[in-house]
């Protein structure tokens, strides 16, 4: 028997869904974040690109560390190479990585700058980029610990070359080569004991 209009088979008002609105989704979010730059995004622009209400868009991400964190979960999906690395290729695999961090940090407009920038990570997302760049190192034969710093030195000047380039810095003639610039990273990592000592005269405790 059919039933009566806002009632279900059994005779019981239909009651709408709480949480997240069907016409919603965490790939509609990001592409709209994506398409927008994200130095300057708020979220009530955000939700007016989505064509839903604030309190629609709230639902998912009550402010913009939450919606960085989503575009950050995105993003190091596409960047990290479905292969693991491995033993004796571990330099191809991190140029890979390194040219899809390229490509994907630069396609969005102000991510590079702010990642360089002091603040909370997406802890989850990053972790995965960290433990893979580690057993790149760590592939490559080198300690645990060296290879842990290696992965700073890789992550940190990887997103300060980008984050310059989105700055457009006036650095004297001539367009920076990202190759050539991925080429002697690559070729000084990883890193390796012993360390070529501080200048003359420079206290020890400065370091580190």
């Amino acid at each position: 028997m059919a039933s009566r209009a806002g009632q279900d088979a059994k005779g019981a008002p239909h009651r709408p869904r709480r949480g997240r609105p069907p016409q919603l989704s965490r790939e509609q979010i990001v592409s709209a974040a994506l398409a927008s730059n994200l130095e300057t995004l708020t979220l009530r622009e955000l939700a007016a690109r989505l064509g839903v209400t604030h309190g629609a868009l709230y639902r998912w991400i009550s402010n913009r560390d939450e919606l960085m964190d989503m575009v950050s979960d995105v993003l190091v999906e596409r960047i990290l190479p479905a292969d693991e690395p491995e033993e004796g290729q571990w330099r191809p695999w991190l140029r890979r990585l390194a040219w899809s961090m390229h490509d994907e940090f630069l396609a969005v407009p102000g991510y590079a700058t702010r990642t360089a920038r002091p603040h909370r990570h997406n802890a989850e997302s990053f972790g995965r980029l960290r433990a893979g760049v580690i057993r790149a190192f760590t592939g490559a034969g080198v300690s645990p610990e060296l290879a842990e710093q290696s992965w700073y030195i890789f992550g940190t000047s990887l997103v300060s070359w980008l984050a310059a380039q989105e700055q457009s810095l006036d650095l004297g003639d001539g367009r920076p080569r990202f190759d050539l610039f991925l080429d002697v990273l690559l070729r000084g990592l990883p890193a390796r004991e012993p360390a070529d000592p501080p200048p003359a005269g420079r206290d020890d405790r400065e370091i580190g």
